[in-house]
């Protein structure tokens, strides 16, 4: 959910950081260990300001929820049975699937303009694996890392070879 907020903020508004390091600062963030928006905030964060952006992009990030689930904690006994509240949380849960069926439709379509036939491949592939053949996801995810790597080196070696053609 939050991914999303930080594209349009870092990536649209102010011009921080570009699409293609918030799709690598994305992905990054979603296969390492942790919540998606600490582990986002920490490398944006370390990006544009270093140790310091780092910490301070932690404390932005882990503080707000903390203190608001704690006072959610303390009441949430006396509104569990709710009508109203319930209806809240569900309307809740629709909300975050929008935002997250927002954030793969726009996450795709930089993968196709990018024009990368074998991002564009590992993406459809892993689509279908995840949900026609129910792989595992974290396999999934080492297979496309491993895909991913042996791609950028393939295009750094096709480089290096134009590069001394010259």
């Amino acid at each position: 959910m939050i991914v999303p907020l930080m594209k349009k903020k870092f990536v649209d508004e102010l011009g921080w950081i570009n699409e293609d390091e918030m799709l690598d600062i994305a992905a990054i963030a979603q296969s390492s260990p942790g919540a998606i928006a600490v582990n986002a905030s920490i490398l944006i964060g370390y990006r544009l300001a270093g140790l310091t952006g780092t910490l301070v992009t932690i404390l932005g990030t882990i503080l707000p929820p903390m203190i608001l689930l704690s006072v959610i904690a303390v009441f949430y006994e006396a509104f569990q049975d709710n009508q109203y509240f319930v209806a809240l949380m569900t309307g809740m849960q629709a909300g975050v699937a929008a935002v997250i069926a927002d954030v793969v439709m726009k996450m795709s379509l930089g993968v196709v303009k990018g024009r990368d036939p074998v991002a564009i491949v590992t993406m459809a592939a892993a689509f279908v694996a995840s949900y026609f053949l129910d792989v595992n996801v974290i396999l999934l995810i080492l297979i496309c890392g491993v895909v991913g790597y042996l791609n950028y080196l393939y295009k750094k070696k096709q480089a290096e070879k134009r590069g001394a053609a010259k």
